[in-house]
């Protein structure tokens, strides 16, 4: 590895690590399916199985998987000692949050690698200082399935591009290198297709990637489609396990039903997350879809395949939430390094390398302080104090006596069921709509996804007939949103209302 080349690397990989792993409990704030994939991995660390409800098949359980196995080698929570004070509560959330850190320094070093293969190392360099850097990462700092996908359709990707097939004509033994050069682009075929097949295995929509990753394949087998047929092996294969795992436990029809249920959700259309996403940074936004317009004048599929099928996907299913977005992060990263770099060099001067460096530096720069003044911030004060409330409010020895249920979102309840072992812990709120409630006493906590109950009238009775014995309001309604780059806080709404802790008798309303 040459110093040039090692510079090059540490540059974008260091910045990464900034971004990505300072404050990592602050901002953003704590996002309610956060509370659910760290439920579920504990569900799995218990030795309870990989599906936590029996008959709910909304995401295949890789991502669990990958959770708990991971929990499992650090000892995490017990190597923490946890106790019931604030401090401790934020450390259940800094490992994770740790952990999405580091995958994003490894999404930062595959982009740099697939990128350096694809294009050249200038391209390399730019794009994955993008990543690193802009505003628009720090979507991959929360503790989400897709952060968790990327990196294996990253590392798809990586060898799918590292499978081209040359044949090399200038030493002796042709035969013998040839057939060895060719048996490491079948290894790389298998290795692509056993990381898309995880990926798959962790969210199914990732399946519009198949098309591209093929692709590349494709031509870099000189159009073999044997290897085609050994790549989707894996990628057909490993997710099957999910619809197979319930058929074994006799749920085929609840895995069935819970997948149509999945494609007829409604409530976020593509449009709007779009018109998100360019609030939330407007530059990247605008130097991805440039760079993406960019490839169709050239052709390039390697970008095309890469934007249009997860686009058309999302258009077609109408549901488009700005999370979906993040496996379309590294590409408008690449898709913009692609267009500065073939703008620089269009430019007759021999100083190229240095207007290259000052165009990069000047974007490196401006997205570090951008994305510096987010992550500074802290956005979940409201939320742990919360959580520290109801902590030692359940540890009280007269509140021990009263056996109190627990009615939160799973922002809250995977701490206190799966970490402090208490008893009477709802998964989440919306379970009191299907199942009984155990005990006289409630204890409730309601938040911006509670919002009084909203048009459900049993958690609005729920709601009347318990009282405030505490509140906790955040620090994002003190920030002003209309201006770069806190138009970011737009898509953190967790702490922007009063959390509000309530307590009060179930039995005056009944289950």
């Amino acid at each position: 590895m040459t110093k040039r080349f090692f510079l090059l690397l540490i540059i974008p990989l260091s910045l990464s690590a900034f971004t990505h792993l300072w404050n990592p409990v602050g901002f953003p704030d704590i996002f309610y399916d956060e509370g659910v994939y760290l439920r579920r991995a504990l569900h799995v660390l218990d030795g309870l199985g990989p599906q936590e409800y029996a008959t709910y098949y909304d995401h295949p359980f890789f991502g669990q998987l990958f959770l708990a196995s991971v929990f499992k080698i650090i000892e995490y929570p017990n190597s923490l000692n946890p106790s019931h004070d604030l401090n401790s509560i934020k450390n259940l959330y800094v490992v994770p949050r740790v952990i999405m850190g580091i995958l994003a320094v490894i999404d930062t070093f595959l982009i740099y690698k697939i990128t350096e293969r694809r294009y050249n190392r200038n391209v390399a360099f730019l794009a994955s200082v993008l990543f690193a850097v802009m505003p628009m990462s720090w979507l991959t700092r929360r503790v989400l399935l897709d952060n968790i996908l990327l990196p294996f359709l990253l590392a798809s990707i990586l060898f799918a591009v590292y499978s081209r097939y040359k044949i090399d004509n200038t030493l002796k033994d042709k035969h013998s290198n040839n057939k060895k050069k060719f048996n490491h682009r079948i290894l790389y075929v298998i290795l692509s297709g056993i990381f898309l097949g995880l990926a798959v295995f962790t969210k199914i929509p990732v399946f519009v990637y198949i098309p591209l990753i093929a692709y590349i394949i494709f031509v870099n087998s000189n159009r073999r489609w044997k290897l085609i047929g050994l790549w989707f092996v894996p990628v057909i294969l490993i997710p099957l396990v999910w619809p197979a795992y319930s058929v074994v436990v006799d749920h085929f029809d609840d895995w069935i039903n819970t997948i149509v249920a999945q494609t007829q959700r409604e409530g976020v259309p593509p449009l709007d997350s779009l018109n998100r996403l360019l609030k939330l940074d407007p530059i990247l936004f605008i130097l991805g879809m440039a760079g993406s317009v960019f490839a169709f004048i050239r052709r390039d599929l390697f970008i095309i395949l890469w934007a249009i099928p997860s686009i058309l996907f999302h258009f077609l299913m109408g549901y488009y939430p700005y999370r979906e977005f993040i496996p379309m992060l590294p590409l408008f990263c690449i898709g913009g390094a692609v267009l500065i770099d073939y703008g620089v060099n269009r430019i007759k001067t021999r100083k190229k390398p240095i207007l290259l460096a000052g165009i990069i530096s000047a974007v490196g720069v401006f997205g570090l302080i951008s994305t510096t003044m987010l992550i500074s911030t802290n956005l979940t004060s409201s939320q742990f104090a919360t959580a520290a409330f109801i902590s030692a409010y359940l540890d009280n020895e007269n509140n021990k006596k009263e056996n109190i249920t627990l009615i939160s979102t799973p922002i809250y309840s995977w701490i206190f069921k799966y970490v402090y072992d208490k008893d009477n812990i709802l998964p989440e709120y919306r379970t009191i709509l299907f199942q009984g409630i155990k005990t006289d006493r409630i204890l409730l906590v309601a938040d911006q996804h509670f919002n009084k109950g909203g048009s459900n009238e049993k958690l609005r009775m729920i709601y009347n007939s318990t009282g405030i014995i505490a509140g906790f309001n955040g620090t994002r309604k003190d920030i002003d949103t209309r201006y770069y780059p806190y138009t970011s806080m737009l898509l953190n709404n967790e702490g922007l209302h009063e959390i509000e802790i309530r307590k009060g008798n179930y039995s005056k309303f009944g289950p």
